[in-house]
């Protein structure tokens, strides 16, 4: 059976290279009994590979079933699957047979198979490795002939990585991988399958069909689609039924289409409306950044001062002791300051902005050094020995320090 074939006997919409290609490998694999994992995003289209594998198979005739293991509680998948012996647990009235033993001669489909328990998962590779189960409650083995086809959108390797998925078991169902591409890989596609609902709707609700005008049909073509052909099936009913209007313009599309990656272009973090906010936040922190330098520059300076009375440990223990205090003082003052201007100057925002250009009134290192030894001298009343005990620094150059600033202490 050639493509076009398959697409027409299984309602495949589509010319895309990327669905043929899939749909060949889906084609060729199937006289095989290997185990074939069907990855895709949610809503692609990934439930129609294995009914082609199956159909096509030599195991047509024979039993099919597709269990979504993320839709069965955890405490009892392993009972659905596998099945359980009498009393093996409460609730467990009589014995009752699991799909692989209900399937044995034909295929069964594990869709989501990223959300199977780790210990179901060990089970599982025992049945691809040997073909064989035990029911719950049961020591008795049981053999099946059963073909397994698998199915997920989520990564697998990443889910290796942590911790909940077993890597033995990822390479025996990966004996051949089928790739679903997502709707907006398959760009060409998009109008036909809104055409096909479209009239699909308008037969069943015994309405007139909707049609896109070029405006909107541009639009439908450059959306993303996360929820790919469920989320555009779904929107195109909603618009057949609420609409009164036949003909769709962009704008009444618009209201239908959820305003999250909108386009194929990346998105724009910063928007005109909130530019401004986002700008004065990042410039704030680079003010912050370039006056926590300037803290580490005023301590260099006052060490340096500091050496010209000594280098003995009780002054370097001092010279600490100041450090200290004055980071501390300048914090405080920093707290008290309630009226910070920034102005964003016109600059390529890919340049980082100058901190000249930021914060216009710079820190004067010498005009801080001096309100440190008035607060000192206030605190303890023009004592100036006290004063110089509490900044670590020798009664002479604080008394320098004094003469020099032309202070009145």
């Amino acid at each position: 059976m050639d493509i076009q074939a398959i697409k027409q006997r299984f309602g495949i919409i589509g010319n895309s290279k990327v669905l043929e290609l899939s749909i060949d490998v889906a084609r060729q694999v199937s006289p095989t009994d290997l185990s074939v994992l069907i990855t895709g995003e949610s809503g692609s289209g990934k439930e129609n590979f294995p009914q082609i594998i199956h159909q096509l198979s030599a195991r047509k005739h024979g039993p099919y079933i597709a269990v979504n293991c993320g839709a069965i509680p955890e405490g009892t998948i392993d009972s659905e699957l596998f099945g359980h012996e009498k009393g093996s647990f409460t609730g467990a009235h009589e014995a009752r047979k699991g799909y692989f033993e209900v399937v044995n001669g034909g295929t069964i489909f594990l869709d989501e198979i990223a959300d199977m328990p780790i210990s179901t998962q060990a089970r599982l590779l025992r049945v691809l490795e040997s073909g064989e189960f035990i029911r719950v409650g049961s020591s008795k083995v049981i053999k099946t002939n059963v073909r397994i086809i698998a199915a997920t959108n989520v990564n697998l390797t990443d889910a290796i990585q942590h911790g909940k998925f077993r890597e033995d078991l990822y390479y025996r169902l990966n004996s051949v991988p089928i790739i679903v591409p997502p709707l907006r890989d398959r760009k060409d596609d998009i109008l036909l399958l809104f055409r096909k609902f479209a009239s699909d709707f308008a037969e069943k609700y015994k309405m007139p069909v909707i049609v896109l005008d070029e405006e909107a049909q541009s639009l439908i073509l450059n959306y993303r689609w996360p929820g790919n052909i469920r989320q555009l099936k779904n929107i195109t009913e909603q618009i057949s039924i609420i609409e009164k209007q036949r003909n769709i313009n962009a704008q009444t599309l618009t209201r239908y289409l959820p305003q999250i990656s909108m386009s194929r272009l990346p998105v724009l973090l910063k928007n005109q409306g909130d530019n401004m906010e986002l700008s004065e936040r990042d410039i704030l922190y680079r003010v912050l950044f370039e006056m926590r330098k300037d803290i580490t520059e005023l301590k260099h300076l006052v060490v340096e001062i500091l050496n010209d009375d000594g280098t003995s440990a009780n002054m370097q223990d001092k010279k600490a002791q100041f450090l200290d205090n004055f980071d501390n003082e300048f914090q405080q003052d920093f707290k008290k300051d309630e009226d910070i201007h920034i102005h964003q100057p016109e600059v390529d925002s890919a340049e980082p902005v100058p901190y000249s250009d930021v914060y216009e009134e710079s820190l004067s290192l010498q005009q801080r050094e001096v309100d440190v030894i008035k607060r000192a001298l206030e605190k303890y009343r023009g004592r100036r020995k006290n004063a110089a005990k509490e900044l670590g620094i020798s009664e002479r150059t604080l008394y320098r320090k004094i003469k020099d600033n032309d202070l009145d202490y």
